[in-house]
């Protein structure tokens, strides 16, 4: 998760809007769009003539002129193997203190990739004056990634996330369709990565669905698009992530539906957990809906309703006080454990 220091709050997020860093509309329009996340990129989106000096320029200056309100800001350099690395990182780390939250690691193929970037955010957090620190969010989008998530999750405690990139993990595969059944045909790579940042206490973040309605897309079709973007979503969601890419604020409010616990769900979990406890925990059925609950199908509320106080659904008093309930009994609190409060 992000710890915001200057907001004093944290974010899982449920939607990361990746757009190209080169021109300033490009920052004005995502910043008003509704995700928790934006991810300006220097690395695949940046066309090649604007690599280097005017990408930064650009950034540099949308950093120290667009509001992007309470959103977590968290920058993709070129990969850290490029020639460009070095130079976007210095760029904004140096012309822009304290405007930004997160480094998103392109490639991560290693926990040494991870160690070698937070040494030098060490550095550059020192030349530049930070009073916040840089937290790190890696892309796992090669084969090797993947093999080395978990210790990639682990290399810092600059870590917040890690991210599945399909694209690049598709073509080194050589998978040749990467949108229908992806779910299906990237299950082990996906919930690998999933396991993996979990198991470090991290967020999990699926990639972008990359399907976009245009001008000219006939009714029918934009409705299959976006039925193949909630399905997406909500197969993810029931892998374990956390979140997700969006590549166009059309995206967006599907994407954070898929994310966030509904009116019905709070409801239902939260008289399910009060029910447990009044009944004295174990293996109980519930006296009026015959549903079955115990310590681990009450976690698992627990883990969704952390949702719904993110989303502004739930007061967080009331969870912390049912999360101190189970840890008293248990020795510990799955909302600590799993990163799902600061």
């Amino acid at each position: 998760m992000y710890l915001l220091q200057k907001l004093n709050r944290f974010v899982i997020p449920r939607t990361e809007l990746t757009y190209p860093c080169h021109q300033l509309k490009m920052h004005q329009n995502a910043a008003a769009a509704p995700v928790d996340h934006v991810m300006p990129d220097f690395e695949d989106a940046c066309p090649y003539d604007f690599k280097g000096e005017p990408s930064r320029q650009t950034m540099v200056e949308a950093l120290s002129t667009v509001d992007f309100g309470g959103k977590v800001v968290a920058i993709r350099p070129n990969n850290i193997r490029s020639k460009y690395f070095l130079g976007d990182l210095e760029a904004i780390m140096l012309g822009a203190p304290d405007r930004f939250h997160g480094i998103i690691l392109p490639k991560t193929e290693g926990p040494e990739d991870i160690i070698h970037l937070s040494k030098l955010l060490d550095a550059l957090e020192e030349r530049g004056g930070w009073t916040t620190r840089v937290q790190i969010e890696a892309l796992i989008e090669t084969p090797l990634g993947v093999v080395n998530a978990y210790p990639i999750a682990k290399a810092s405690d600059r870590m917040a996330g890690l991210i599945f990139g399909i694209a690049d993990f598709a073509a080194a595969l050589s998978v040749r369709e990467n949108v229908e059944n992806q779910n299906q045909n990237f299950h082990y790579a996906k919930q690998a990565t999933v396991v993996a940042a979990k198991a470090a206490g991290l967020h999990a973040v699926d990639n972008a669905y990359l399907r976009l309605v245009r001008k000219d897309t006939s009714e029918e079709e934009a409705e299959r698009i976006y039925d193949g973007l909630r399905r997406k979503n909500i197969e993810s969601a029931n892998l374990g992530m956390d979140g997700t890419w969006v590549i166009h604020p059309q995206q967006a409010e599907i994407a954070n539906e898929c994310f966030t616990p509904n009116d019905e769900m709070i409801a239902h979990h939260q008289r399910a957990i009060e029910v447990y406890h009044q009944l004295g925990g174990g293996s109980i059925a519930d006296p009026e809906t015959g549903e079955f609950y115990d310590e681990a199908t009450t976690k698992a509320m627990l883990m969704d309703l952390a949702k719904a106080v993110q989303a502004g659904k739930l007061d967080s008093a009331w969870l912390a006080e049912q999360a101190a309930k189970s840890k008293e009994v248990t020795g510990y609190d799955i909302l600590q454990v799993m990163g799902r409060v600061a």
